[in-house]
C-alpha cells in the first residue's frame, strides 16, 4: 500500500509496484502530519487488510536556512511531516502489531543529517535526529512483541527532493530561484533511490537497528561516534 497526500502520485507508485509484481498494491491519500487523517487511514487499512506486517515511514520534507531566520511555521511544517508523521504511523499502525503479538517490522527513513549538527539545515537535522531517537526507543520497547524497528539514513539521493526544498525567510520568487539552484547543484549527485529501497529490505530481513546507506552517511556517522571535535568543525561550515 502506498500513502501520499498527492493522490495521483500515490496511484502512480502503486501502479509501478504492480507492474513489478507486487500483489494487490493500492493507493491511499492522507497527510501524515494530520492526526485525524492518519486515524482514518489506520481504520481503513486495518478494515481492508488487517494488521500490517511491515510499516515504512518514508514521508519527508526539506527545510534550509539558519535557525534565527526560521519561523514557528517553518518548525511546525517540518516537524509535522518528518517527526509527527513518524509518530502517527508508529502509534496508529504499529499498535496493531504489538496487540497481535505475531511480530512485524517498522522502518523509518531518516537522513545522514540525523548524525551531524549543522547551521545550514538545523530544522531538518533536528527533525531527523528526533526520528532516529524515536526509532531506537521503539526498538527497545517493541522487542518484547517480536517487532523489529530500523532506521535507514541515506545521504544524498537522486530524487526531486532538492527541487521541493523550503527556504526560511524566502519570498515566493526567491523560493523558485533557490529551488532551481538547489536542484542544479545536486543534479547527478548521490545514489539512486533503488539503493535506499534495497537498504530498507535488508534492514527488515536482518533486523538492523541503524543503516547508514551512502558513503557520506557512513562517514558522518563514524565522525559522530569517534571524532566529535571534527564534527563540531564541520557543523560550522557552509557546504
Amino acid at each position: 500500500m502506498c500513502v501520499d497526500r498527492d493522490g495521483p502520485g500515490a496511484e502512480a507508485t502503486a501502479e509501478l509496484a504492480r507492474a513489478r509484481g507486487a500483489r494487490a498494491a493500492c493507493a491511499e491519500v492522507a497527510d501524515v502530519s494530520d492526526e485525524v487523517a492518519m486515524e482514518r487511514l489506520a481504520a481503513r487499512v486495518t478494515a481492508a487488510h488487517g494488521v500490517l506486517d511491515v510499516l515504512v515511514n518514508n514521508a519527508g520534507i526539506g527545510m534550509s536556512g539558519r535557525f534565527l531566520d526560521t519561523s514557528a511555521e517553518d518548525w511546525r511544517r517540518t516537524l509535522g511531516v518528518n517527526l509527527w508523521g513518524v509518530i502517527h504511523g508508529c502509534r496508529l499502525l504499529g499498535r496493531g502489531m504489538a496487540e497481535r503479538r505475531q511480530g512485524g517490522h517498522i522502518v523509518t527513513v531518516a537522513s545522514a543529517a540525523a548524525f551531524q549538527p549543522t547551521r545550514v539545515v538545523p530544522v531538518y537535522a533536528t527533525s531527523k535526529a528526533a526520528a532516529l531517537m524515536l526509532s531506537e526507543c521503539l526498538r527497545a520497547e517493541l522487542a518484547e512483541f517480536g517487532i523489529g524497528v530500523s532506521v535507514v539514513c541515506p545521504g544524498l539521493v537522486r530524487t526531486p527532493f532538492a527541487s521541493a526544498m523550503y527556504f526560511a525567510g524566502a519570498s515566493p520568487d526567491e523560493h523558485t530561484r533557490l529551488r532551481e539552484s538547489s536542484a542544479r547543484r545536486f543534479a547527478g549527485r548521490g545514489c539512486p533511490p533503488e539503493k535506499v529501497a534495497d537498504a530498507v529490505l535488508r534492514a527488515i530481513v536482518r533486523n538492523t537497528a541503524v543503516v547508514a546507506v551512502t558513503p557520506d552517511a557512513r562517514a558522518v556517522r563514524l565522525m559522530s561516534r569517534f571524532a566529535p571535535r571534527l564534527r563540531a568543525v564541520v557543523a560550522r561550515l557552509d557546504p
